[in-house]
């Protein structure tokens, strides 16, 4: 397989630098939420002494919470052994110009421990993992994930001063598809789309989707890692971009009651040479292997729920009639379904729309590719698919709450075999901390409804 171009080769770099036009290289890693963590670096240390030999951080930043609190239950890093450092390796192939940020570069970094040996509950190392095992059998997997963002007129600033609520969202009714909708808004979403060109991803396109202020910025589908990176400097980069124009947008899974942040999950499987390994003579024009590889997703999709759907707020998405499933059941071009097949010939591929905004997507492309290799291995057969509305169907339910997911996830030999039990029990634990802090919390809901009438 032919080695990838960067957006930015490190000798690019260099020029730069010296031309003046680069002064600061961001190292940074995607953590358990997916968001980029690391340092800024004068761009001229960065070369002399960073990039060859990688900098340090502290492991807690694989064990903290979302509000970055320590927390106890991660034998990786505690106050017990002293919250000491991993090392961050940069990855040259990730390396790219960061035009809404001033003479800035960026690149990612691998996780790894004194000794060398790699961190193995880091994102990136995770689905390293898994394409490992897909590479030993011959494949790799091309990924494509559509994001969607609510935009909201506020600053970031004013929403947490107004503790996000009475925000104004940029439209103020449904856009999806409308040409005239997405026009009030492309001032900011033509500065995300030439920004994220710039940093070296391929734009598809943009559109309107049904909640007001709801958006989706497509890119071209990639090898998997290259697209959960791609993944991981959009997400930052679009709040970045949005902040400057004094605007806010959220990834969210579920802003409201209406329509939430999807984020559906295309994945195809490819030979050495390009060529695509799902289309074939079988049924639907599959080939054996993905018929195999898709039986493996449904096999596995409650098991591996907690990697598509990480948070309190994942499952509410996952409402009848949502465009969010709600059935663990797979079906030609039907939106009804967790398991979408779409295209054809080439281009034939199954879409997983059970991740939401929220999603880490290292982890979730990885959780497919698992379950994938799991139907493969097994030679599991694909049941017929559903030929109408999976919502009234009987199929097996998508997880309800974090808590069924997590307890699925943690009992879950399947997982354990795929990933290791290092692996299962840091993301248990992480689902831990999100239910017990959110057992604790006492919501607007509960002082709306039991203030006086209880």
């Amino acid at each position: 397989m032919a080695v990838r171009t960067p957006p930015l080769t490190v000798e690019q770099l260099k020029a730069r630098v010296t031309a003046g036009e680069i002064d600061t290289v961001v190292l940074a890693f995607p953590d358990m939420q997916g968001r980029l963590q690391g340092k800024r670096f004068a761009a001229r240390h960065f070369l002399d002494e960073v990039l060859a030999h990688g900098t340090e951080g502290c492991a807690y930043l694989l064990t903290v919470d979302t509000e970055m609190n320590t927390v106890d239950g991660y034998p990786m890093a505690s106050w017990d052994n002293g919250y000491g450092d991993f090392a961050l390796h940069p990855d040259p192939a990730t390396l790219r110009p960061v035009p809404w940020h001033e003479g800035t570069a960026l690149l990612l970094a691998d996780l790894a421990w004194a000794d060398g040996a790699p961190v193995t509950a880091a994102p990136r190392q995770i689905l390293r993992r898994q394409l490992e095992r897909l590479a030993a059998r011959g494949y790799t997997a091309q990924v494509g994930t559509e994001l969607e963002f609510i935009v909201f007129k506020d600053t970031y600033e004013q929403a947490w001063d107004a503790d996000y609520r009475g925000l104004t969202p940029a439209n103020q009714y449904n856009v999806d598809y409308s040409v005239l909708g997405t026009g009030r808004v492309e001032p900011l979403l033509r500065s995300i789309r030439n920004g994220m060109a710039g940093a070296g991803l391929t734009v598809e396109s943009a559109k309107g989707e049904c909640n007001p202020g709801q958006h989706e910025i497509v890119f071209r589908y990639d090898e998997a890692l290259t697209t959960c990176d791609q993944h991981a400097v959009y997400k930052t980069g679009a709040k970045e971009i949005a902040a400057q124009q004094g605007m806010a947008l959220t990834f969210m899974a579920k802003y409201d009651e209406r329509e939430g942040n999807s984020c559906h999950i295309h994945l195809s499987l490819a030979h050495p040479d390009g060529s695509s390994a799902m289309p074939g003579d079988g049924p639907y024009g599959m080939s054996p292997l993905m018929r195999h590889f898709l039986a493996g997703q449904l096999a596995a999709l409650r098991d591996f729920a907690l990697l598509h759907a990480p948070g309190i707020n994942s499952y509410k998405r996952f409402r009848p009639g949502s465009f969010a499933p709600t059935a663990v059941a797979w079906g030609l071009d039907n939106r009804t379904c967790a398991l979408r097949v779409v295209g054809h010939g080439p281009a034939l591929r199954l879409e997983n729309r059970l991740p939401g905004g929220d999603v880490n997507p290292y982890l979730a492309v990885a959780g497919m590719v698992a379950a994938g290799l799991h139907g493969i291995d097994q030679e599991l057969q694909l049941p017929e698919p559903c030929p109408g509305n999976a919502y009234t169907a009987e199929y097996p339910h998508v997880p309800t709450t974090l808590r069924e997911a997590a307890e699925l996830w943690e009992t879950s030999e399947l997982a354990k075999a795929a990933f290791g039990s290092e692996v299962v029990d840091h993301y248990r634990t992480m689902a831990r901390v999100e239910l017990d802090a959110y057992d604790t919390a006492v919501t607007d809901w509960e002082r709306r409804r039991s203030f006086e009438r209880i």
